[in-house]
């Protein structure tokens, strides 16, 4: 009786992905490989080309000239350095203040890189370029 659940521990793990894979059915589950819209166009999630599309959020309190500042400057950059590679999501905490939790957010304006990895945080009116680019780890190829 003893051999016969070694046996079954033993072909049950032998099914299981090696570590650092995951298997087809678990890869389903989590919606990797599903359709996703790329800027570019239409393209296979999970391809061997990594996605290119950044994903920042600017967190500001209203409209304050500094909030306003902040977003005209982020978005200067991202046109001028991701130019159609980014997305902006605008999070005003006056409205929603529950959100700030989420990105541990002490101070604003702040913008958060969530993609691609890490995740980076910025707080200020993002005035310096070059302190941007160095924060967000924008590599800039001539």
């Amino acid at each position: 009786m003893k051999s016969k659940t070694l046996k079954r521990r033993a072909s049950a793990s032998s099914r299981r992905p090696s570590p650092g894979r995951s298997s087809r059915s678990a890869a389903a589950g989590l919606g990797i490989g599903a359709w996703m819209k790329q800027p570019n166009g239409m393209r296979r999630a999970g391809t061997s080309r990594p996605a290119k599309l950044w994903q920042l959020r600017l967190y500001v309190m209203d409209q304050t000239s500094k909030s306003l500042t902040a977003f005209a400057n982020l978005k200067q950059i991202c046109e001028t350095h991701l130019k159609g590679r980014y997305r902006i999501t605008v999070i005003d905490l006056a409205k929603e203040p529950q959100l700030a939790k989420g990105d541990q957010i002490l101070a604003i304006p702040t913008v958060v890189r969530k993609l691609p990895i890490p995740i980076r945080t910025i707080i200020g009116t993002l005035a310096n370029t070059e302190h941007v680019l160095v924060g967000l780890d924008l590599h800039v190829t001539n």
